[in-house]
């Protein structure tokens, strides 16, 4: 596949799913979200492959959503922006029920939607270095589409210390929230995804996939009303007179008339 991500797979069938717009800090756009979710189904579908690695190329793992699907969003119809956020909804529904472990391997810093793509993973480890945030509040929007994934990772208790503030975290803090598995010096990054590989290399692939099916069946329902429901109240913050003036500052540059004196803007892209 080519495009915004690229997979490798090595002799163990472990493969390697690469977010692949560095220029773009990994920004998710319509494109790689329709590859990301036609890899997911072919990934998971392929008897050869045991493991699934998922990282980005460059400094960042992803900043979110891209700058130009930001622009295309501001100037949609509501049922064009509640279909954008189905399609961003059920590509992370693809990831998360995927049949095979899927491992972060998390290189750089994540904003917004990027942290529903490690949400989603079985375990993520990243480089002690990397930050992150749900800046979505900064541009007066939620973080809909990624919340059940999110929730479903963190707990709502712990969501809700870095859930509505659009504040950043280390990576330490990030392992606190359960959000990762470890936090660790980026030249040990590799060698600590690798651990994460080899015990499912000695295992049943079948049993691993019935027992990650067990697992979800067990946890919070993530079906087709959620992400409908995630998806209108997307919709329905677009519509505020906040989400107008947030986005449009973001986009002209400029601070929003809502930050308060001493508040910050967003200055880096990253809805979910």
């Amino acid at each position: 596949m080519t495009g915004t991500i690229r997979i490798e797979t090595d002799k163990r069938g472990v493969a390697t799913l690469t977010l692949a717009r560095p220029d773009k800090h990994n920004a998710m756009n319509a494109a790689m979200i329709a590859e990301l979710t036609q890899a997911a189904e072919e990934l998971g579908a392929d008897p050869t492959v045991r493991v699934v690695v998922l990282t980005g190329e460059g400094r960042s793992f992803s900043a979110g959503a891209d700058l130009a699907w930001m622009k295309a969003q501001f100037a949609a119809s509501r049922e064009e922006r509640i279909a954008e956020a189905t399609a961003l909804a059920r590509m992370l529904k693809a990831l998360n029920e995927m049949p095979k472990p899927l491992i972060g391997r998390i290189q750089g810093q994540a904003f917004g939607g990027g942290l529903g793509l490690i949400a989603v993973c079985d375990a993520a480890v990243a480089s002690d270095a990397a930050r992150f945030a749900f800046t979505e509040a900064k541009l007066g929007l939620i973080p809909a589409t990624i919340s059940p994934y999110v929730l479903a990772r963190m707990g709502e208790g712990r969501a809700r210390r870095v859930f509505m503030s659009a504040r950043l975290f280390d990576a330490d803090e990030a392992v606190s929230l359960g959000l990762l598995a470890q936090a660790i010096p980026a030249d040990d990054l590799d060698a600590a995804v690798a651990a994460e590989i080899e015990p499912y290399l000695a295992c049943s692939p079948a049993a691993v996939a019935a027992s990650k099916a067990l697992a979800r069946s067990l946890g919070p329902i993530i079906n087709e009303a959620t992400i409908a429901d995630t998806a209108r109240r997307l919709a329905d913050i677009w519509e505020t007179a906040d989400a107008r003036e947030g986005v449009g500052a973001f986009l002209d540059k400029r601070s929003a008339a809502f930050v308060a004196m001493g508040g910050r803007g967003l200055t880096f892209p990253g809805g979910g």
